[in-house]
C-alpha cells in the first residue's frame, strides 16, 4: 500500500468534496470559509464558472502544445491579456510553472544580464523550495536545512520589519539601507552583485508589507551599480494587495517581476516580466521547459485575468482588504490589553496577519497553532507563517464578500476568547 510522504502535513483535519467561491465544503456537506485560497492561488475563487468554463473548453481542442515546438492559442491571447495589466516597461515575458521555476529563471536572467555572480535578498524572504530558490529563502531554516551545500553567490540583507527590531518604520528602514551599504562594503562588492531580490509584503516570513523609502533606497543603489531590482510577486501580485502588483503600493519601478500564484486561479502558471533589452541578454537555450505556458493554464489565466477585470475585484480587495486589517486589528484589541496575546497585525490588501507572542514578547508559536485548530472546528481555515510559525495569515479569494469577512472576523473573534 502506498501513502502520502508522512512530512505533507496538512493544516486542518478537511477532506474536501467541492468549492465555490470562498468556500469548501467537506464530504459531509459541511461548509468552512477558505481564507487560505490554496496559499493566495485562487484569486476568483474556487470554481470560477468563467474559469471553468474556459478550461473546459480547451481540454476539448488542446491540452498539451510544448511552446518551443509550436505556438497555441492561449499563449498568445495571454501575452496580450497580459500587456493591459503589467507595468509599460516590462515588455517581455517567459513562462514557467510553479513560483520557485520562475524565481530561478529570474536568477539565471540577472547573472546572464550582468554578468555578475552575486545576488542580495533579504531578510524574511521566501522565493521557494528548489536549491538556488531556497538558497535565497530566509523566512525559515525549514525551507533550506538538511540538504547543504547550498548554492554560492546569494548574500541576506536586513528587511524593515519595524515590530521584530522594536523601532519605528523610519528607524527600522534607516538601518537597513546602512547594513546594504555595509553589505557591500564587506561581502560582495556593489560590481559583482546582479540583482536586488525582494517582496513588496514578506510572505512566508510573516505578512510584513516594505515601504516607499525602502524601495526607493533599493532602485537609487540599483540605477548607481548597475544592478537589477526584481520584485517578487508571486504572492503579492493579480489584486492580491488591492493594486495588480504589491511594489505598485511603493512608488517603485522593477526591471523585472516574477509571478504565479493568482494568475490563473489554481492552475500551474509562472514566469517573469522583464524589459525587452534586459531578457535579450539571456543566453540562448537558457529559457524553456515541457509544460512551461501549458495551453489549459494559460486559458483559465486569460479567464482569470478577464474576470478581475470585470468584476472590479483589483479594487474590491483594496476595500476588502481594509475591512479585513480593521476587523482583525480590532479583535486583537478587544479585552484586557495583551489578553489575546497578539503584539502585532499587519498586512496589505487580502494579506493579513495577526503575530502572536507572550508576555515577555517571545514569538507563541502553540498559541498560533492553537488558533489555527479551534478556527477550523468553527469553520474558518487559515495558515500560519512567520520564522517561528507565530503569525495567523488570512488570505480570502479575492472575490470574498462584506459579509463573509464579517462572518470569518466573528468566527476569529469567538476563536481569541477560547484561546
Amino acid at each position: 500500500m502506498t501513502a502520502l510522504s508522512p512530512h505533507l502535513k496538512q493544516a486542518s483535519p478537511v477532506v474536501v468534496d467541492h468549492a465555490r467561491g470562498s468556500c469548501l465544503y467537506d464530504r459531509d456537506g459541511r461548509r468552512f470559509l477558505d481564507f487560505t485560497a490554496g496559499i493566495g492561488v485562487v484569486s476568483t475563487g474556487h470554481c470560477h464558472p468563467r474559469v471553468v468554463a474556459a478550461a473546459q473548453e480547451q481540454v476539448g481542442s488542446l491540452i498539451h502544445g510544448q511552446y518551443t515546438t509550436v505556438m497555441h492559442r492561449p499563449l498568445l491571447e495571454l501575452t496580450e491579456k497580459l500587456a493591459e495589466v503589467l507595468p509599460e516597461h516590462l515588455d517581455s515575458l517567459f513562462f514557467a510553472n510553479s513560483g520557485s521555476e520562475a524565481v530561478e529563471a529570474a536568477l539565471r536572467l540577472v547573472r546572464q544580464a550582468t554578468a555578475r555572480p552575486n545576488v542580495i535578498v533579504f531578510h524574511g524572504g521566501f522565493h521557494g523550495r528548489t536549491v538556488a530558490a531556497s538558497t535565497m529563502t530566509t523566512s525559515g531554516t525549514r525551507f533550506s536545512a538538511g540538504f547543504s551545500p547550498l548554492m554560492s553567490g546569494v548574500h541576506v540583507a536586513p528587511f524593515p520589519t519595524a515590530y521584530r527590531y522594536g523601532w519605528s518604520e523610519e528607524e527600522a528602514t534607516a538601518f537597513a539601507l546602512r547594513e546594504l551599504d555595509y553589505l557591500f562594503a564587506t561581502v560582495t562588492s556593489p560590481q559583482e552583485t546582479a540583482a536586488f531580490i525582494v517582496e513588496p509584503v514578506l510572505g512566508e516570513g510573516g505578512y510584513i508589507p516594505g515601504n516607499t523609502a525602502f524601495f526607493a533606497g533599493l532602485r537609487e543603489r540599483a540605477d548607481r551599480h548597475g544592478i537589477l531590482l526584481v520584485m517578487d510577486e508571486i504572492q503579492t501580485g493579480f489584486g492580491r494587495t488591492g493594486r495588480y502588483f504589491g511594489h505598485q503600493h511603493f512608488d517603485v519601478s522593477p526591471d523585472i517581476i516574477t509571478f504565479a500564484k493568482g494568475i490563473a486561479s489554481g492552475f500551474p502558471l509562472s514566469g517573469i516580466a522583464a524589459t525587452e533589452e534586459v531578457m535579450a541578454r539571456a543566453w540562448p537555450g537558457s529559457q524553456g521547459g515541457t509544460y512551461g505556458a501549458n495551453a489549459v493554464s494559460c486559458a483559465a489565466a486569460v479567464a482569470t485575468l478577464q474576470v478581475i477585470e470585470d468584476e472590479g475585484l483589483v479594487g474590491h480587495a483594496a476595500a476588502r482588504g481594509t475591512q479585513l486589517l480593521d476587523g482583525a486589528r480590532s479583535a486583537a484589541a478587544a479585552g484586557s490589553p495583551g489578553a489575546h496575546g497578539i503584539g502585532d497585525v499587519r498586512g496589505l490588501g487580502l494579506m493579513v496577519g495577526s503575530e502572536f507572542t507572550t508576555a515577555e514578547g517571545t514569538p507563541d508559536a502553540d498559541r498560533a497553532k492553537a488558533a489555527l485548530t479551534v478556527a477550523a472546528e468553527k469553520g474558518l481555515l487559515m495558515l500560519t507563517c512567520g520564522a517561528y510559525m507565530n503569525v495567523v495569515r488570512m488570505i480570502p479569494p479575492l472575490v470574498v464578500t462584506a459579509e463573509e469577512i464579517d462572518e470569518g472576523l466573528g468566527l476569529w473573534a469567538e476563536v481569541l476568547a477560547e484561546i
